[in-house]
Formats: structure tokens, sequence, C-alpha cells
């Protein structure tokens, strides 16, 4: 009974030890997203590609929302001097103007939504491979890039950022 509670001891002794063993060989790396993102070259020509892109666009939605303010007030601070024919027709273009602009806002939203997707998939799949070249090229076991906590010592977002912007 004694060599068995004294084997199975010895036994797990040892499978400590590999485990021990096995966790000081194994290379961990964190890169954060959300910074190779808002930092990489290409995120940022990403981003001056859209606002150029959609340029026009708001400053369209701009002119129409000043636009509509101005009618709105005009309506507030002359509404009750107007003839009624008048405050009618001036109340239904700017709630044609609204509408058209409240459509447009909308349509704007999505097209500018799916087109920043586009673009951050690309730049995404860009830092996904080169975190992967840096991975194998480095010798990484596991590379996170969603953590609650990691220390800087672990984390290899510069080097994710250095390569994506040197255009490896």
């Amino acid at each position: 009974m004694k060599v068995s509670t004294l084997s199975i001891l010895a036994a797990a002794v040892l499978g400590i030890a590999a485990q021990s063993a096995a966790a000081a060989e194994t290379k961990i790396g964190f890169v954060n997203s959300d910074r190779v993102m808002r930092e990489a070259v290409p995120a940022v020509r990403a981003q001056q590609r859209l606002e150029k892109e959609f340029e026009k666009r708001d400053q369209e939605m701009q002119r129409m929302a000043k636009d509509l303010q101005s009618m709105q007030e005009d309506l507030e601070r002359n509404g009750m001097t107007m003839a009624e024919a008048d405050r009618r027709n001036k109340e239904r273009a700017f709630n044609d103007l609204n509408r058209d602009f409240q459509r447009k806002q909308r349509e704007f939203r999505e097209d500018l939504n799916q087109r920043r997707n586009e673009e951050l998939a690309s730049v995404l799949d860009k830092a996904n491979r080169t975190v992967k070249q840096i991975a194998e090229a480095e010798k990484f076991d596991i590379i996170f890039q969603e953590a609650v906590y990691a220390s800087p010592r672990i984390d290899i977002t510069d080097k994710v950022i250095k390569s994506l912007s040197e255009g490896k």
C-alpha cells in the first residue's frame, strides 16, 4: 500500500515538473488590435481615403442642416405674423427638406459604415498576416489580441505597427 501511494506521489511530482518545464518554454505574445487599427500606416491611409471619398456628401449634409435650422428659426420667429397660406407653404417646405435630409443622412451613414467595414477588413487582414509572420519568425506559441491585462513584456503591438508601416 505504501508503494502505490509513493509511486502516485512520485508521478504527480514528475508531472508537475514536466508542466513547469513546458510552461517555461512557452512563448506568449499580445497585440492591441485597437492601437494597430489607429496607428498603423495602412489604417491611417484607409481613414484618409474614407474622409476624401465622403467629404462632398458630408459638406452637403452640413449645408442641408444649416438650411433646415434657418428655416426653423424663420418659422419660429415670423410664423405668427405670416399669412396662413405662407406659413403652411413654409412648413410644408421645411417638412419636405427635413424628410429629404433624414433620408440622405441615413443613406450617408449606411454607405460610410459599409465602406469603413470594407477598408477595416482589408487592414485587419494585413495585420493578421503580419502577426502570423512575426509569430512564426520569433517562434511564438500563441499571440492574443484580446485580454483584460497584458504585461508590456509580451506586448508586440509596436513590432506589428512598424512591420505594417514598412509594408512587410
